[in-house]
């Protein structure tokens, strides 16, 4: 029975090489899949699904005003049989876009599997997240370690100084190295003007309260 999954996870946990790999084995099979990309992450070109161990592949790139069973159902009108619809950085999808990506499931009968972050360097989860969580058949955490050893649940997003950002927008593409996966315990340490961010060369700006 095909489902709606949201694999989720803090930053620099390996989610686009998992999605990589699972497009793999479907096309290992002699299935069919699509892959689904925000035009606004062009970094590795638009609809280019890249990790950063260096695997890539070519994927479809959407705005948020796109209907996405519109996308599938015409997918396969022009190439066929679809056996999965895969979804990288999906944390940029509207509450519309994870409605949409529902219907394939319920109306098409095609299993779609999402990848993203679960919150903002604020703490906040995205739009995209939000929904997902509450509406995804299967929920999927993939793990990675904050400096501390302990499990990183949260995102610090430094910026040129290498301070750690407390406000500003949610959305910044690219430099990654300007975004920390830590545990929630480091995380209130760094919002909080107690902790240094891990490899940070500079002083944190002055804590706000939280």
């Amino acid at each position: 029975m095909a489902k709606l999954y949201f694999y989720y996870s803090a930053m620099n946990a390996g989610k686009t090489t998992t999605l990589l790999q699972s497009a793999h084995n479907y096309r290992e099979r002699g299935m069919r899949v699509l892959i689904l990309t925000p035009a606004l992450d062009d970094r590795a070109g638009s609809g280019t699904v890249a990790s950063r161990i260096g695997l890539q592949a070519q994927g479809v790139a959407f705005g948020r005003e796109d209907d996405l069973e519109r996308r599938v159902r015409d997918d396969i009108a022009t190439h066929g049989k679809l056996d999965c619809v895969l979804v990288d950085e999906a944390q940029f999808l509207s509450r519309a876009q994870v409605w949409q990506l529902s219907e394939v499931v319920d109306a098409l009968r095609i299993p779609v599997l999402c990848y993203g972050l679960r919150t903002d360097f604020r703490g906040e989860l995205f739009e995209g997240s939000q929904y997902l969580l509450a509406w995804a058949d299967e929920l999927t955490e993939i793990k990675t370690i904050c400096h501390s050893g302990k499990k990183a649940t949260m995102t610090v997003r430094v910026d040129e100084q290498g301070r750690a950002v407390q406000a500003g927008p949610q959305v910044q593409i690219g430099g990654n190295e300007r975004y920390l996966s830590v545990s929630r315990a480091e995380y209130k340490k760094v919002m909080r003007g107690e902790s240094t961010v891990e490899g940070s060369p500079l002083p944190l700006q002055p804590p706000l309260p939280l």
